[in-house]
């Protein structure tokens, strides 16, 4: 009898100490007010997204924000104006609830714009020349179907020439090396606060630190998907996003239909 009840307590031991881990491991959820160091005011709308769970929320008027997190998951804070930060959730943010975060100003720096004024000769034929002329024209890519491709001015005919002739060459170059982070495009698109967030970005950060690239690896990516230089000053991140992820999409078509001949 004693050996039976000593079995007994040995399982419901071994039972309870594998709730506790898996309880451990499982998300729970982080609540915070992100105020400024320097007014000590609460921050509305700053954008908070957890880089592990790709999930993303923002505060509210009080500048609460609730989002799913674990021990040891990173989240992302940025907020216009002020410098992002990265914050590490601990067993004692989860474990004594709401805490204060504060965001430090950062100085906006604008770019000097230079206007060139047009010197007109008033013959027609000259003048029109020093009319700078933008064409995005888009281009259909052999092996791709159904989807054209933007081309801006420069080197439009090399990049197209280049994609006919062997189309998944300038798509692995980037993709081939940066699978991993790739992986996460399609996580990033389901969380419609984290595509809300970036539909009214332009910088480019957000998504930097999502597919952890830096913001001149993210502008060749787009490029070599042969968007024009236009679409890439001009788009908003959610944009790139989506064309990042359909250029993707269609590299691993290539790249699967491309290891299939080989065989």
């Amino acid at each position: 009898m004693r050996k039976h009840l000593l079995l007994l307590l040995c399982i419901v031991s071994v039972f309870s100490f594998g709730q506790e881990t898996d309880d451990k491991t499982e998300p729970t959820r982080v609540q915070a007010t992100i105020i400024s160091s320097t007014t000590k005011a609460p921050l509305v709308e700053v954008n908070i997204v957890n880089l592990n769970q790709v999930i993303g929320t923002t505060t509210d008027d009080d500048g609460i924000f609730d989002i799913k997190a674990k021990v040891n998951d990173t989240l992302h804070l940025s907020y216009l104006g002020y410098k992002s930060i990265k914050v590490r959730v601990t067993n004692d943010w989860i474990k004594f609830g709401n805490t204060e975060i504060e965001m430090t100003d950062e100085a906006l720096a604008l770019e000097e714009v230079v206007v060139k004024q047009l010197r007109l000769t008033g013959y027609l034929e000259i003048d029109i020349q020093q009319i700078p002329i933008r064409s995005n024209n888009r281009y259909r890519i052999s092996g791709i179907p159904n989807q054209g491709y933007e081309g801006g001015q420069t080197n439009v005919v090399n990049k197209v020439l280049g994609a006919i002739f062997n189309p998944a060459d300038f798509l692995y170059k980037m993709f081939g090396k940066k699978s991993s982070q790739m992986r996460k495009l399609k996580d990033i698109k389901k969380d419609d606060e984290i595509r809300n967030q970036l539909s009214k970005r332009y910088d480019r950060e957000m998504l930097t630190v999502l597919l952890q690239v830096d913001k001149y690896d993210l502008d060749e990516i787009v490029n070599q998907c042969n968007y024009s230089v236009d679409f890439i000053r001009t788009a908003n991140d959610l944009q790139v996003l989506d064309a990042i992820s359909e250029c993707y999409e269609e590299y691993k078509v290539l790249n699967r239909n491309n290891r299939a001949q080989k065989k």
